[in-house]
């Protein structure tokens, strides 16, 4: 019908038809040349050669990159990549304005490394000997593993948001195996205190061969010395210390409630030293998560696989550490009405990590705040998808999950993990603290991965460490 009524057309009017139809042709031309156009500027706008030399160029999704001395020093800088890259450099543009008598001129300034610059073979730098570097280009020029870890593991200050203020909170947290003892350790610092100070803690949770046990001490510290000096931190007697890649914690804890929070089941006293060594390239950068009204939520993990060593006291009874595996990661953010899961694994030359944040309603939707699953592996990264489902599933009339079942698609990652929970340790959270007044489980469960990771099959089983929150 359609034809016909075109062929019609075409025949009652010739004249106008043709020019109607040599209209549309033109201007379909003209709109993909255009494109054309406009892409081949676009590619050349970012080549290497008009950036200041080089093979390749790194972009962020979203416009700077992000933590790019982590990428120097902890991607770029170690294998397989450290071996094939012979120069990189970092390079930041911006707006600049020069104004003189009375007029403002637009400049589009670039600025990076000269030293990088020129083994880029960038032309500008080359010629200008006057171009050196600054001392504090030396952070970039050679980035040392040690720094890029402490930058990572700072402590930021509280933003301005009166209404959600009072819930910041900060934490480091580390957890470690080795043969039937496993510890979850973490340094905490919230709310401030009049004078300038911060309400801190530490807390010590210790599973002996299925045995658990509570340690934990309260103070408060100088929340400038904490800005300025952490991941260093001292609350009591208890302490951190980062030397290097080297994190040496301290610890001298009286006992607390027992795992169903009764007072009466309180423990004795535990001390001791524990060492976690860091993996250059064996990390996750910063990331954070915002919402209305401005809720945030922060978390990279300094120490996705790192070896253990030293020893705790309890009750008189030593517990060896030595040749274990351990974990760290660091949590910041506003804190009120949000639940998490997470779980992390590690086997051979693989880690894994999982994730979701659940915010307050009046931040966003927590079905709608996507969740997340890392591999890692031997020399870098090898999948990454924010597809994730997560799904819990108990005994009927159990107060704890028996199985979770974490499901992550991606470009270069088909993943399925089985978690079968071995034990579990609960808090009671209080009401307008995490999760609201519900129950924060941690658990031991055991991992079963199958699926591929960056063109590599996996299949394994392992112990690993996972956490949920549950309703009363």
């Amino acid at each position: 019908m359609m034809f016909r009524l075109a062929l019609r057309s075409l025949l009652a009017h010739p004249l106008r038809s043709a020019v109607l139809a040599g209209g549309f042709g033109l201007g379909v031309s003209v709109m993909a040349t255009l494109l054309g156009v406009g892409e081949v500027i676009l590619l050349q706008a970012r080549a290497p050669a008009l950036l200041g030399g080089g093979d390749v160029v790194v972009f962020g999704t979203t416009g700077r990159v992000g933590s790019a001395r982590h990428v120097l020093a902890s991607v770029l800088g170690t294998p397989p990549f450290a071996e094939r890259v012979r120069a990189a450099s970092p390079t930041t543009r911006a707006a600049l304005y020069l104004v003189r008598e009375g007029r403002t001129v637009p400049i589009r300034g670039r600025g990076g490394v000269p030293s990088l610059e020129r083994a880029m073979g960038d032309p500008e730098t080359s010629g200008i000997a006057a171009w050196t570097d600054a001392p504090a280009d030396a952070a970039w020029a050679a980035p040392d593993p040690g720094d890029v870890l402490r930058a990572m593991d700072r402590f930021h200050p509280i933003p301005d948001v009166p209404g959600r203020e009072s819930s910041w909170a900060e934490w480091l947290y580390f957890n470690g195996r080795a043969g039937d003892t496993r510890f979850y350790l973490t340094f905490l610092v919230g709310g401030r205190r009049p004078g300038g100070r911060r309400a801190a803690g530490v807390r010590l949770q210790l599973d002996r061969a299925g045995r658990p046990s509570s340690y934990g001490e309260a103070r408060d510290v100088d929340e400038a010395e904490v800005l300025a000096s952490a991941p260093d931190l001292t609350v009591g007697g208890s302490r951190v210390r980062l030397e290097g890649l080297r994190y040496r914690l301290t610890v001298d804890l009286p006992g607390g409630p027992d795992a169903a929070g009764r007072r009466r089941g309180r423990t004795g006293r535990v001390s001791g030293e524990i060492v976690v060594e860091a993996s250059p390239g064996r990390s996750l950068p910063p990331l954070a998560i915002h919402g209305a009204g401005g809720w945030l939520s922060g978390y990279v993990v300094p120490v996705m696989a790192g070896t253990l060593a030293g020893w705790l006291v309890v009750d008189g009874e030593r517990l060896p550490l030595d040749g274990g595996t351990a974990y760290h990661d660091h949590n910041w953010g506003f804190w009120e009405g949000v639940t998490w899961q997470w779980g992390q694994v590690h086997h051979r030359d693989l880690s894994v990590v999982y994730g979701r944040v659940r915010p307050p309603e009046d931040a966003a939707d927590p079905e709608r705040v996507p969740g997340f699953l890392a591999v890692l592996g031997p020399d870098g990264p090898l999948g990454y998808s924010a597809d994730v489902a997560i799904e819990e599933t108990g005994d009927p009339g159990a107060d704890r999950p028996a199985r979770i079942l974490v499901r992550g698609r991606g470009p270069a990652l088909d993943l399925t993990m089985e978690l079968g929970v071995l034990g579990t340790v609960v808090t009671r959270m209080p009401e307008g603290a995490f999760g609201g007044g519900m129950d924060f489980h941690q658990l031991r469960v055991r991992y079963r991965v199958s699926g591929r990771a960056g063109g590599r099959e996996l299949s394994f089983e392992a112990p690993g460490s996972a956490e949920t929150f549950r309703g009363r």
